[in-house]
This record gives structure tokens, C-alpha cells and sequence, in this order.
């Protein structure tokens, strides 16, 4: 396994909140043969580079904290508003950064619980292609297509709040104020699993 250099001021958002209703249960709390999902992309951040992971819990969420309890440089903060969408996901996630205090990161990578594929080296390449300030904006992308995790500078965070509502997470901003794209197409497919028994 490569190791990459850690970004102490780097922190990986993962949200794992949803219902997962298509899956048939919240996806923070599914396990397959390589162990709980949660666990494998909090993993994932911290490998790539991540200083520290918050994981964006909502429902089940005590299924979910328990599964990362333990690991290393890994909190939690819960979503009392998750049934309105990724967007409010998103937001508590950032707030819960926002206030920190003097350990607010410079930035923050956010990723999505179910994107199995997605491993330390597509973290690391989005890292190490957005460069290290607070006004870095980057995400993956698969043969072209946008994808997780996104890399948001600080200097980005306001915007993204101000417009994070329902299903759309930070889409609306993305589109006013273009990422760079970072292809990670050799490495993954990047695609969510809505199903299970789903290719991944």
C-alpha cells in the first residue's frame, strides 16, 4: 500500500447520514466482505492524506458511530435535520468545522459514504492536485464525469452554506464557481451504489 504524506490541516468530511432508501438501510451501516463502508472510506481520507476525518452521522446513528468508535483522528457530529437531504448533511458537516475554534482546517475533503471503489490514492491525487490553501477548489472526476471527494478551501465554506439546501449539496455553487477537474478514471469508477448486489 503507498503511503501518503498527511495534510494536518486537511479534514476529510465523510457524510454518511441518508436513509439509504433504496439501498434498504442506511449505507453508513453497510458491511460486505471487506467490513463496514463507513470504516473503509474513513480509512480511505486518512490514508490519502487527510489530517482527520468527521463523519456526518443522522440516521441509525449510534449503528454508525459505533462502526468508526475507536479508529483514530475520527469524530462524529450528528444531523438533526438529515431527512431534508445530502444539503443539510453537507451543512452541519462545515458548521461543526466552521467552529472549531483554532483547529479549523484550511480545508475540507468532502466524500460520500458510498463510493465503495474510491481508495487512498484518488484522495491523494485530489490533494495533491488542489495544493494546500484555503482557496483550492478540486474534485475527482471518472472519465470525465464530476465526482467525489471535492476539495473545498475554507475561503469556499460561506458560499457552499449559503446555498447547500435539500438533495443539492454544494451543486449549485460547483456550477457557479468551477472546480478544478481531477481525473481518477484508472483508479476508480466512482459511482454510488443505490443497490444492493450493485457492481462496485
Amino acid at each position: 500500500m503507498t503511503v501518503h504524506a498527511t495534510r494536518g490541516r486537511t479534514t476529510g468530511l465523510l457524510l454518511a447520514a441518508g436513509a439509504g432508501r433504496r439501498y434498504g438501510q442506511p449505507k453508513g451501516t453497510v458491511e460486505d466482505t471487506e467490513g463496514p463502508w463507513v470504516v473503509r472510506a474513513a480509512r480511505a481520507l486518512l490514508e490519502g492524506g487527510c489530517g482527520d476525518v468527521l463523519v456526518v452521522t443522522g440516521a441509525q446513528a449510534e449503528d454508525v458511530e459505533a462502526r468508526v468508535a475507536g479508529l483514530e483522528d475520527v469524530t462524529t457530529t450528528r444531523c438533526g435535520t438529515w431527512e431534508q437531504g445530502m444539503g443539510e448533511s453537507l451543512r452541519s458537516g462545515l458548521t461543526a468545522l466552521a467552529t472549531r475554534g483554532r483547529t479549523i482546517p484550511l480545508q475540507a475533503l468532502v466524500h460520500l459514504v458510498d463510493l465503495p471503489d474510491v481508495g487512498a490514492d484518488v484522495v491523494a491525487r485530489v490533494l495533491d492536485a488542489a495544493g494546500a490553501g484555503t482557496g483550492a477548489l478540486a474534485r475527482a472526476a471518472y472519465g470525465g464525469r464530476p465526482g467525489h471527494p471535492v476539495l473545498l478551501g475554507r475561503d469556499h465554506w460561506e458560499g457552499v452554506l449559503g446555498r447547500a439546501r435539500g438533495d443539492a449539496g454544494a451543486r449549485s455553487y460547483l456550477r457557479a464557481v468551477p472546480p478544478a477537474l481531477v481525473e481518477c478514471g484508472d483508479l476508480a469508477e466512482g459511482t454510488d451504489v443505490d443497490e444492493p448486489g450493485a457492481p462496485r
